[in-house]
């Protein structure tokens, strides 16, 4: 991973249990190592075992400032376009592998149409790279959060999908350089 010095957590934090998914509290005064800060969020290895990914407005347990990453900006005033939407998903990080949601392969269709309230509504199906993982629902709804925030998105839903299943051959060839695999 890193040689970074151990993290002491400030104070009592909310974090997710890596791959479980599960909501816990990690005490003030764990000692922790920050192994990724992409998409916005930390994810962190507890010293006395556990990987979690610990939330953007949680930073200051890490003793952090953090300003979260911005998603792109809409290109016009008017309704929100696909390319906005697919940089948008490239933000989102599953917090085991430095590669975004789209370059793993994961996102695999994406619609967009006039929202009978206003704006756009936004479809998109996504996959994992395991099943048993319990990261799906977070990463779905972290991509699904910053779509909705993109001007002209009146809605989004993120559905997680099994077919067809994940293989590494889904990961596009930007993913392959960053995981060594070109």
């Amino acid at each position: 991973m890193h040689n970074a010095p151990a993290i002491e957590l400030k104070r009592d934090c909310e974090a997710t249990e890596i791959p479980a998914g599960t909501v816990i509290t990690l005490p003030a005064g764990t000692q922790v190592d920050i192994t990724q800060t992409l998409g916005g969020s930390y994810t962190v290895r507890a010293l006395q075992g556990g990987l979690f990914r610990i939330a953007p407005q949680n930073a200051d347990a890490l003793g952090l400032d953090h300003a979260p990453a911005e998603a792109p900006k809409a290109l016009s005033d008017g309704p929100v376009d696909e390319q906005t939407i697919w940089e948008t998903l490239k933000t989102c990080y599953d917090p085991e592998i430095p590669v975004n949601i789209v370059d793993l392969g994961l996102v695999y269709d994406l619609k967009i149409e006039p929202s009978p309230e206003g704006g756009s509504s936004v479809q998109v199906a996504m996959t994992l790279t395991a099943q048993g993982c319990g990261m799906g629902p977070s990463i779905a709804m972290d991509a699904q959060r910053r779509i909705e925030s993109l001007p002209g998105v009146g809605e989004a839903h993120v559905r997680v999908v099994w077919d067809p299943p994940w293989n590494p051959n889904m990961i596009s060839p930007d993913g392959r350089a960053k995981l060594g695999m070109a």
